[in-house]
């Protein structure tokens, strides 16, 4: 359909899981992508299986929580496709424990990448956005952000703060022709949830209305649409892809 016809998408955390199948989608969509992400080697075998499905994409390695690292990024993609477009805030990691057990050490890693790294790239990209007059940010929440969850305080602290984030810059940009909006996952067929015991995983479908878990295209069917011009009038929403959780 080419509904992100030469546009330029900046997708982190792209190497694997839901933003290598957002990357795909953008590409078959027509956009020029970034595929950054701090795993290199799986990076590099990222950009290498699109190219041969004929996509324009090309890999930089990035550490989201060094703004360094993050200013440099935005340079190599304005020096590969001179504009940027879209930014999918999509990186994200996890430092599970209880917490009275949790670290200090695990509750910042999780904040400096899921929260400071979201500001760290959309603060990167935001002159560039604005010079054009348009563009759009998408945030990658989470269901944990809204109702929590148990073991997940600094990932549920950071995904409410992407909220709020997202609320304030969407009443900021969105007279300068920008829209921030997110997405909030529910339980998601990642390789790290398919490898839990069945189990665990029979657990988590029993509690979603639909009884399946979403699959990595379901949330990148969601960034698509946020990221197209179909969703111009839509701004500071949070659309909650769960199969009905938060019902």
């Amino acid at each position: 359909m080419n509904r992100l016809q030469d546009k330029v998408a900046i997708i982190t955390g792209a190497a694997n899981g839901i933003g290598f199948e957002a990357a795909r989608k953008f590409g078959n969509e027509g956009a020029k992508v970034i595929i950054a992400d701090f795993d290199e080697e799986s990076g590099l075998e990222s950009e290498k299986a699109l190219r041969e499905e004929g996509l324009s994409v090309r890999f930089v390695q990035v550490n989201v929580a060094n703004r360094d690292s993050v200013n440099t990024m935005v340079e190599k993609a304005l020096a590969e496709y001179g504009r940027i477009d879209i930014l999918i805030n999509n990186a994200g990691i996890t430092k599970d424990a209880m917490l009275a057990k949790m670290t200090l050490e695990q509750f910042q890693q999780v904040l400096d990448v899921n929260l400071t790294g979201v500001f760290n790239c959309t603060q990167a990209v935001l002159p560039f956005l604005i010079e054009q007059g348009k563009g759009k940010i998408v945030n990658t929440s989470s269901v944990t952000g809204t109702y929590g969850n148990v073991g997940q305080t600094n990932y549920a602290a950071a995904k409410a703060g992407l909220i709020g984030m997202t609320k304030t810059w969407a009443k900021e940009l969105g007279r300068k022709g920008i829209n921030v909006n997110a997405v909030a996952p529910g339980f998601t067929a990642t390789a790290m949830v398919s490898a839990m015991p069945d189990k665990v995983i029979d657990k988590m479908k029993a509690m979603v209305p639909m009884q399946r878990l979403g699959t990595p295209e379901d949330i990148a069917n969601a960034y698509l649409f946020l990221s197209s011009d179909e969703s111009d009038y839509v701004n500071g929403h949070v659309l909650h892809v769960d199969g009905g959780i938060m019902m």
